[in-house]
């Protein structure tokens, strides 16, 4: 059965016509499944989109390797290897293109070896008398010989060889190239027959010859000295080949408007797997008796045939016969021919003697991990030429199908995370650098980033750590080294679906090639109705085993199903085209070139004086506020210092930032040829991230002073972990300066981050929040009720603490509890422990619950 599932159609056209239709309609059904299951829109998309894309995959597969297979066996060609060949799995353009390219490769193969065995056996037979020549001459000029007629006979005969090997090689030259023309006219055959025995009987052979002509009056159309070489090199054949005494036989027979020559010996005859190879040049048989002769007698015999029209071959030599037996099949009137001899696959059968075809090698399809061709728009960095892996495939919907069961209708917490770490495990297992230090390193990471969602329900830092751990997940498997080769990486997860079409048509296609398909399909098919019927068995009988069926098996109602299985191929898509990147990882980085440094130091020196002239501006602002005190700064700018604080600290954010991407280019575009240059650079660099380190330090200030008058948030918060991250960044710019070295920087800020991340979700910041409000609350008296009920379950603790009207105004009315086993995490165990403790009661009253004091920003 062929690989190809629509190879049995005979059209191109009707192929990709199906295709469209397949695929179009399978995209309608699953669009409007998730619809009517109410599936988000942003999860249908990509789901049926990804769907559709596989389907075609699947379809497709065959469609167009051979082409790939063609563009590589061409390459081949072009360097001397004719043996390759493509596979044929179709009836279609496609397949016929590919049938004709083998022929084609069969053809040249054969041309080649025709032309090497040419070159080979011209040489040895002229060495063979051009060494009897030279011996001759040698012995004659040494003495060693008389200068007598025998001598010189001999010298002659051996000079006479060659020029008729010349001579032969010439004419099969001149009828190859068409330039050998006939010149037909009534030929008696009769008189054309005894002419050429006579001539063989000059050889000196002891034979006898017979010849019979029916009618012996039979004149034909024909090139007379064509003809005349023809027959003349098939006796010369049969002679050489027949034993002493022995008789050769020549029958001419008039067939309708045909006539055929018959040539038949006493010899050793030829064997029928040898009995094509003897036309070709230099086509003589090592273990046949006689010999002597050129080689090229029976194709030039072959090619005078085919000038007129006609066929030739060996023929059995009958019941009880033996020698060799060749039959020419001419017409008595030669149609106009091309001035090229046709291919010889073009004989007709019927007219020439049966022969047996030449043996071919069976074709051998090219490998099937062969280069995408050049419209590939990723081949460029991303070859695909990785092996079917159907264990990857099974594992990846394995993390598909527990995704279903596991996520749907449920908060993040331990279900979250077993499917997590499934994942990881794939990708993981892919990944073809797994003991690379660098993505063991991601890869613990990302556990732990993972295992948030068992610590935490505070879903606004849980999310972005596990966008985080995605993001080192794809740095680890590619192993960037640049934040340009991150960026790329991140780009190459979502183009991994598409870019792994190839790869898992192949893997699909491998699926029925296992030699134990059925047999896991049958375990699997058995073992799934056992644990159904005795599931449901026991189920019913105790009612311990079906809550802990309830709590595992998911609900399958029809409203439920479509979400599921929506939620399951998302997954699966998700993880299997993660796993594919780490299987085969582009090339994310460059070649590392350094970009050529400015030819004049001023070039960058200058720029980057005037930003650390800017940054010595707002030093000395910032001195001028703290030696003229709040109010000074409040008849200069009418601001309070709260206010003033405030509207500066995301500009400094932005100016750190900004900081170092100056130094970044500054450190590519400077000269470091000189130790002068080398040291300017440190300097300049250097001083600018002091000054920066400064402005780090002030934007953090900034930010207490005014958490402190309005209030703490989780984004200002949030805004102080990258200040201070940035701030991390630039002490490690400043370390790199002393050996200006800085490969390791982009792969420090990556986990440097991700760390920063884990550390912020460790220490649990809404509750951090909450103690730090409350706290500001008791010196103040002012605090923002609302906030603080908004806060998820990993602050309740800390609000547990409040009493009366204030423990309702931002614990009334929460509900905890109630989550199954696969939702616990922490953060919500603690807080149900926290309110089971001390209820909170009822929510306050409208009203009872007012701001009490400004929380602005």
């Amino acid at each position: 059965m062929s690989s190809e599932p629509l190879a049995r159609v005979a059209s191109l056209k009707v192929k990709l016509g199906l295709l469209v239709a397949i695929s179009s309609t399978v995209a309608a059904v699953v669009a409007s499944l998730g619809n009517a299951g109410g599936v988000p829109v942003w999860l249908g998309i990509p789901v049926t989109i990804g769907l559709a894309l596989a389907l075609t995959q699947l379809l497709a597969v065959g469609m167009t390797s051979p082409l790939r297979q063609m563009t590589r066996a061409a390459r081949q060609m072009a360097r001397g290897d004719y043996d390759v060949r493509i596979a044929e799995t179709s009836r279609d353009e496609v397949g016929q293109l590919a049938r004709a390219f083998n022929t084609m490769a069969r053809d040249l193969a054969g041309v080649d070896r025709q032309r090497r065995e040419l070159v080979a056996n011209v040489s040895h037979e002229l060495r063979t008398p051009l060494a009897g020549l030279r011996a001759v001459l040698e012995n004659v000029v040494d003495g060693v010989a008389p200068q007598d007629p025998a001598a010189l006979g001999t010298a002659l005969a051996q000079a006479e060889r060659m020029s008729g090997l010349v001579d032969d090689l010439l004419d099969l030259a001149r009828v190859d190239a068409g330039k050998a023309p006939l010149a037909p006219r009534p030929v008696a055959v009769a008189g054309l027959i005894d002419a050429a025995v006579a001539e063989a009987r000059t050889s000196g052979r002891d034979v006898r010859y017979d010849v019979r002509v029916e009618p012996p009056a039979l004149v034909v159309t024909a090139d007379p000295a064509r003809l005349h070489q023809l027959v003349a090199n098939l006796l010369d054949n049969a002679s050489r080949h027949s034993p002493a005494g022995g008789t050769v036989a020549i029958d001419v027979t008039r067939r309708g408007d045909r006539y055929r020559v018959e040539v038949r010996d006493a010899g050793p005859g030829v064997d029928p797997a040898d009995r094509e190879r003897v036309f070709e040049p230099f086509g003589t048989l090592g273990d046949t008796s006689g010999g002597g002769g050129t080689g090229l007698g029976l194709a030039i015999a072959r090619w005078v045939s085919d000038l007129h029209g006609g066929a030739i071959g060996f023929a059995d030599p009958g019941p009880g016969a033996g020698g060799a037996r060749v039959v020419v099949d001419l017409p008595l009137e030669p149609s106009p021919r091309p001035s090229s001899r046709p291919p010889t696959s073009e004989r007709s059968q019927e007219q020439a003697v049966p022969a047996p075809p030449p043996v071919v090698p069976a074709p051998v399809p090219a490998p099937a991990a062969a280069p995408p061709v050049a419209d590939d728009l990723l081949v460029g960095f991303w070859p695909d030429d990785v092996p079917a892996r159907v264990g990857l495939l099974a594992g990846a919907l394995g993390v598909g199908v527990l995704g279903g069961m596991l996520l749907p209708d449920r908060a993040l917490g331990l279900g979250t995370f077993l499917v997590l770490l499934a994942a990881g495990g794939v990708v993981l297992a892919a990944s073809r650098d797994r003991r690379d230090p660098f993505t063991l390193a991601c890869a613990g990471l990302c556990v732990l980033l993972a295992g948030t969602t068992l610590l935490r329900d505070a879903e606004w830092i849980v999310v972005p750590c596990l966008l985080a751990g995605a993001a080192l997940c794809v740095c680890g498997v590619t192993r960037g080294r640049s934040l340009g080769g991150f960026l790329v990486a991140g780009l190459m997860w979502p183009l991994a679906g598409l870019r792994g079409l190839p790869w898992l048509g192949r893997t699909l296609t491998a699926l029925p090639g296992l030699g134990h398909g059925m047999a896991m399909v049958r375990t699997a098919l058995w073992s799934l109705g056992g644990l159904v019927v005795f599931g449901a068995l026991f189920a019913s009988a105790d009612a311990l085993v079906a809550e802990w069926f309830d709590a595992v098996v998911p609900d399958l109602a029809r409203e439920t199903f479509a979400l599921r299985a929506f939620v399951s191929v998302a997954v699966a898509g998700t993880v299997l085209a993660a796993a594919y990147l780490a299987l085969n990882p582009p090339r994310v980085d460059g070649e590392g070139s350094r970009t050529s440094a400015v030819a004049r130091r001023y070039e960058w020196l200058v720029p980057v004086g005037f930003v650390v002239g800017v940054f010595a501006v707002f030093f000395a602002a910032q001195a001028t506020v703290a030696f003229g005190g709040h109010d000074y700064l409040r008849r200069t700018t009418g601001l309070t210092y709260a206010e003033y604080v405030h509207e500066g600290f995301a500009q400094l954010t932005i100016a750190t930032a900004l900081t170092l991407l100056v130094i970044w280019a500054a450190g590519r575009k400077a000269s470091r040829e000189t130790a002068s240059d080398r040291l300017w650079l440190r300097l300049a660099l250097g001083v600018l991230c002091v000054e920066t380190l400064v402005v780090v330090a002030s934007a953090l200030h900034r930010m207490q002073v005014y958490q402190e008058a309005y209030g703490f948030t989780r984004l200002r918060l949030l805004v102080d972990v990258f200040e201070g991250w940035l701030g991390l960044l630039v002490l490690a710019v400043l370390v790199s300066g002393v050996a200006l070295r800085s490969g390791w920087l982009p792969r420090f800020a990556l986990v440097s981050g991700a760390v920063a991340l884990l550390g912020l979700a460790l220490a649990n910041p809404d509750a951090w929040i909450a103690r730090h409000n409350l706290d500001r609350y008791a010196e103040t008296g002012r605090v923002d009720w609302t906030y603080l009920a908004g806060l998820s379950d990993d602050a309740v603790p800390v609000l547990t603490e409040l009493t009366g009207d204030e423990r309702r105004c931002a614990l009334g009315g929460r509900e905890t509890g109630g989550d199954n086993w696969l939702e616990w995490n922490l953060g919500r165990s603690r807080a149900t422990g926290a309110l089971d403790d001390h209820p909170a009661g009822p929510a306050a009253p409208v009203g009872a619950c007012v701001e009490a004091g400004p929380s602005r920003g």
